[in-house]
């Protein structure tokens, strides 16, 4: 792969970095302040875990590709909204709801766009909540909106998106299709778990 210099170096500046990664840790923030408010409410733990990620240059150019995109980093800025991103993980699909509402609510962050593959899934059977995020970086006397993607998934969610992951770079082998297929039916599977396990919990809290 041929590599464009110029988003090379964008994506490798220090000042790229590092406003990445004080939006990353301020999401994060805002994210443990939601699970500890959740937590007081509901007395269980929300959130399980939580990672985050800065997008490879080469991921980010595998993707402008397949959007039929020019690679410059003018259409990154505008188009690539998962440049950043922070998953969070719980294991009731009520709280991923729960939580998208407080992040509504919040008065220094913008909810740019939401997309519910939980209602909506995609073709393949991926199921999760992602939301692109606006959060302020006071930087060198000034406040730059930095955009930044979350997804919110049950645990059981991300087990299977864990497996899909690793099948999108196979998919034209023929048992790679085969299993792709297999995870398909999973995902129903999956659906059903996430369903039962909720409808438990309200069972236990109501006793």
């Amino acid at each position: 792969m041929k590599k464009n210099i110029l988003l090379q170096e964008y994506l490798q500046n220090e000042d790229f970095i590092v406003k990445s990664e004080c939006a990353i840790s301020m999401l994060k923030t805002k994210l443990q302040i939601i699970d500890a408010d959740l937590g007081m409410r509901y007395h269980r733990k929300v959130i399980h875990s939580k990672t985050s990620r800065i997008k490879s240059y080469d991921s980010i150019v595998a993707k402008l590709k397949r959007k039929e995109l020019p690679e410059n980093v003018e259409t990154v800025k505008e188009k690539i909204n998962d440049l950043i991103g922070v998953r969070a993980v719980c294991t009731y699909t009520d709280d991923l709801y729960e939580m998208v509402k407080m992040l509504y609510a919040q008065k220094d962050v913008k909810v740019i766009k939401e997309k519910d593959y939980i209602k909506n899934p995609k073709k393949s059977g991926y199921r999760s909540l992602h939301l692109i995020l606006e959060i302020p970086i006071c930087f060198q006397e000034e406040t730059q909106w930095v955009k930044i993607e979350l997804q919110l998934r049950t645990a059981a969610m991300d087990y299977w998106a864990g497996l899909d992951y690793q099948l999108q770079y196979k998919k034209e082998n023929k048992e790679a299709r085969r299993i792709s297929e297999e995870l398909k039916e999973y995902a129903n599977a999956i659906e059903e778990i996430d369903r039962k396990v909720l409808e438990l919990r309200k069972r236990i809290e109501a006793i």
